[in-house]
């Protein structure tokens, strides 16, 4: 599976931002699709993640409310709708897919200025 994000860049604060994941290769073995942020000193953080198969989704509470996922299945892609952005927001989101081999994205930058 090879992964292309989009859709990062600079907003201020309140605004919003819609991030793209699209996924290419063998998508048939993707069983959900989220996004991560980096962690200083450890892992990536999870952001959001939703199931390919019934559609549920599981977000970290700092974006409940403010952060929607959602997928086109037909296209292979998932987005990340990003309203109500705070600086502390501010990072490179990336995306990834869990199945037989977990795959992440290159990372899209995300700038929130207050």
């Amino acid at each position: 599976v090879q992964l292309v994000e989009s859709g990062g860049g600079s907003v201020q604060a309140g605004g919003s931002l819609r991030l793209s994941c699209a996924a290419s290769g063998s998508t048939f073995s993707i069983n959900a699709m989220g996004w991560y942020l980096p962690a200083p000193g450890k892992q990536r953080e999870f952001v959001a993640a939703i199931n390919s198969g019934d559609g549920s989704t599981n977000y970290v509470d700092s974006v409940k409310g403010r952060f929607s996922i959602s997928r086109d299945n037909a296209k292979n892609t998932v987005f990340l709708q990003m309203n109500s952005l705070k600086p502390e927001d501010t990072a490179v989101y990336y995306c990834k897919t869990w199945g037989p081999d977990d795959t992440w994205g290159q990372g899209t930058q995300v700038t929130v200025s207050s």
